[in-house]
């Protein structure tokens, strides 16, 4: 999905973008799970499995894929590019000391959505993105579903970096990332992202389908609110 044109939005739909992961599944199989949160209005769905091997990485990837296939929704692998080229995943999300964005482009091609984490205005001023499709920004608030050595950087933070996209390509897709849930998704919205990039909230509830609706409400409704003139709202 590579697109140089500035005035042009990426079609990467970040509104609700679950992450799958074996280590906060609550007992669930990946593909039950990605189906559960497909079906409560998932738009995008990632998979991050920090410990399986290989093959089995890409097993559990492909069934994904296939429990995904009825709703439309993309997966996209987390840092492993070989990973997403085997099972035919829609793209990556790297970090900053993954593989670089323009090796996975030309890697997985043109037509892969690629996305890349951001946590500061620095790395957000250098962004490649004329290689990416979207950016995930934080963490925003704390988390104990990734190691973060780093503090929160709260929604006053998240402003300030998708400011910096906002002044270097104005449609730019950009996604809240850590720690969100349906008490907190409005105010990432409002504070500019796209949408809002979810495990826990999702994935350790008990009826994941229901979180996924409630959370999917709370994005939209704050989306709509923030479209509307200020004098309206």
């Amino acid at each position: 999905m590579e697109n140089n044109d500035p005035d042009q939005a990426m079609p990467v739909d970040l509104r609700l973008y679950a992450i799958v992961d074996p280590e906060h599944a609550g007992g669930r199989s990946l593909p039950e799970l990605a189906t559960l949160i497909a079906a409560g209005g998932a738009t995008l769905v990632q998979l991050r499995d920090k410990r399986s091997d290989t093959r089995a990485m890409i097993e559990t990837a492909r069934a994904v894929k296939a429990a995904l296939k009825p709703f439309g929704v993309p997966l996209l692998i987390n840092d492993r590019v070989d990973v997403a080229l085997a099972a035919q995943a829609d793209g990556v999300h790297v970090g900053q000391t993954d593989m670089a964005p323009q090796d996975a482009r030309q890697l997985l091609g043109r037509d892969a959505i690629i996305g890349l984490s951001v946590k500061s205005t620095a790395l957000a001023e250098a962004a490649p993105i004329e290689l990416i499709d979207y950016v995930g920004i934080g963490g925003v608030y704390a988390t104990t579903s990734k190691d973060n050595p780093n503090p929160p950087i709260g929604v006053d933070g998240l402003a300030r970096i998708v400011g910096v996209f906002r002044r270097r390509y104005p449609n730019f897709p950009t996604c809240a990332i850590a720690g969100i849930n349906a008490s907190n998704a409005g105010a990432t919205i409002a504070a500019g992202a796209d949408g809002v990039s979810v495990i826990s909230a999702l994935s350790l509830a008990p009826d994941p389908t229901a979180a996924a609706k409630a959370m999917r409400a709370v994005v939209d409704a704050a989306l709509e609110a923030r479209a509307r003139p200020k004098g309206e709202q």
